[in-house]
């Protein structure tokens, strides 16, 4: 196959910062995908309707003129988030849902939840306006093994929290195990779950390649082949569940190449390629349109898209490094040959 035209994906997990930095990199993901869930962990984060639409519209003053590209807006939840902010999450229109960070799970999540009784009444309102929950899904307890964090989440947390809220739709987000795969799969229509490009591609083993690789540090952490297996697995299955999220999330080179570096691929400028590299190598370019462009629609309730676009057999660099706003960012596969490019 040499070309391949599809509807247009949507990108259902995307960070795109704020400021100089997004002017950098919001193009990369416009230049292919019709929408895209914005998340909300900013600094300060964007935990109200105004501060979300005020985002938005930043979002949308940057992208080229010719651009149709549409920002699907998140609140960040903390303990302060109320009923009356879901109420006017959903009325506002551009809102599509809420995002739960475990305090302390990863980038920016400092202003997360600590325990879900406490946000108890806002859960309840969501599930009453059926407004979804996105969830990173990982216990923060030193304790507890990296490697075992979303098992954990699973257990402890999620499983528990729809038993209390059956009625609530849920994303569990950037999955990366096969306990995630199972779970998600024998439950019911209200969850669902995003993966990513460099979850399929790469496992741990990734990060230790000729010496530790900042670049290939994210949370949650690349686990072990058989979790990358049941991922691929799921994600071309054809099973709607199971859709694109990119979770691309751009750090200048000096926060990645540090003693503490910060987790997190920036892949948004070959997201859609990648993506075809995988699902080719695994004999399932035909459940790529399925995976890429509705299963995500579907799920949030929106249209699909109309648009398409088309792939190209064609041999492509990924650069070395990018602007990022004062700074370089270092995408994922930098320097590296693309078998598949947008046309």
């Amino acid at each position: 196959m040499q070309r391949l035209t599809f509807i247009q994906p949507d990108d259902w997990h995307l960070h795109v910062r704020d400021g100089d930095h997004m002017i950098s990199v919001i193009a990369a993901t416009a230049r292919c995908f019709a929408r895209a869930v914005i998340m909300p962990n900013l600094k300060p984060p964007v935990t109200t309707v105004s501060q979300a639409l005020a985002y938005r519209e930043r979002i949308c003053n940057i992208l080229a003129p010719d651009t149709s590209f549409t920002p699907l807006m998140t609140l960040y939840l903390t303990e302060h988030t109320t009923p009356n902010d879901i109420i006017q999450a959903k009325a506002s229109g551009e809102i599509v849902a809420i995002k739960y960070y475990p305090a302390g799970a990863t980038t920016h999540s400092e202003f997360g939840v600590t325990d879900l009784r406490k946000v108890w009444h806002t859960l309840e309102a969501m599930q009453l306006y059926d407004v979804p929950l996105l969830i990173h899904g990982e216990v923060v307890a030193d304790s507890i093994d990296i490697f075992d964090k979303e098992r954990i989440f699973i257990e402890q947390i999620l499983d528990p929290l729809r038993a209390e809220f059956p009625e609530l739709r849920i994303v569990l987000e950037h999955i990366t195990t096969q306990e995630a795969v199972e779970y998600v799969a024998l439950a019911n229509d209200k969850l669902a779950a995003t993966i990513t490009a460099h979850h399929l591609a790469m496992n741990r083993n990734d990060l230790f390649k000729n010496g530790i690789r900042p670049h290939h540090y994210c949370l949650p952490v690349l686990k072990r082949e058989s979790h990358r297996q049941a991922l691929l697995q799921a994600a071309t299955s054809g099973n709607p569940k199971f859709f694109l999220g990119t979770d691309s999330a751009p750090h200048a080179v000096h926060t990645k190449e540090a003693a503490c570096g910060c987790a997190g691929m920036y892949t948004a400028p070959l997201a859609i390629e990648l993506y075809a590299e995988i699902f080719e190598a695994y004999h399932a370019l035909d459940k790529l349109e399925g995976f890429a462009s509705f299963y995500g629609a579907d799920f949030y309730r929106l249209p699909r898209n109309t648009n398409t676009i088309t792939l190209m057999k064609k041999t492509w660099q990924v650069p070395d490094t990018l602007t990022f706003g004062t700074t370089q960012v270092i995408p994922l596969r930098a320097g590296e040959n693309m078998s598949w490019q947008l046309a």
